[in-house]
């Protein structure tokens, strides 16, 4: 039912994502790096394509486990995102909200992670 739900909700998440416009058939057998070169100008469009990869491979285990290793993914993707927001932001507010995500999605990764070795499994 989710994996339905997903392929659904993909192409007006796409929308929703910055891709208005564009024609998804294209993106049949393209690669990240074609993709890559489809979003210039978003200074995000690497992190976030790899964020989704990551996210969509996360497979393995039960419910909880499979929920445990894609949030561990969504935050390393948040880091990545926030890098690049403090290296490029002109905003100093922004550059230290940024600060502050990498920080707070540093201790949750190792939450999440705790919680994987605690029920036998090795984190990836």
């Amino acid at each position: 039912m989710f994996a339905a739900f997903a392929i659904l909700a993909t192409p007006a998440l796409a929308q929703q994502g910055g891709m208005q416009g564009m024609d998804h058939s294209q993106m049949k057998g393209m690669n990240h790096n074609d993709m890559a070169t489809m979003m210039a100008g978003n200074p995000y469009g690497q992190a976030e394509m790899d964020m989704h990869q990551k996210m969509m491979a996360a497979k393995q285990g039960d419910p909880s486990e499979m929920w445990t290793r894609k949030m561990i993914e969504h935050h390393r993707g948040a880091i990545t995102m926030s890098r690049v927001a403090v290296r490029d932001a002109k905003d100093a507010e922004t550059r230290q909200m940024a600060q502050m995500t990498i920080t707070k999605q540093e201790k949750d990764i190792a939450e999440l992670q705790a919680w994987i070795r605690k029920h036998g499994k090795r984190p990836q």
